[in-house]
């Protein structure tokens, strides 16, 4: 299980990734690239999954 310092330095890595590829993702559907739009809204899924796990394993601390 992870420390608390660990949960937190991972959730403010991922929410870091989380705008990097929103601003990606804007970029893409500016110039006219949908597949990789749809591969990004994919990864925005997963990531805000991923969020919600590591906060609940914060909050269960």
């Amino acid at each position: 299980m992870l420390t608390k310092d660990q949960l937190q330095q991972q959730i403010a890595e991922l929410k870091m990734d989380y705008i990097n590829l929103q601003g990606d993702m804007e970029k893409l559907e500016s110039v006219g690239h949908p597949d990789s739009v749809k591969q990004a809204l994919v990864r925005l899924e997963n990531m805000e999954a991923r969020l919600a796990e590591l906060n609940k394993q914060l909050a269960a601390l």
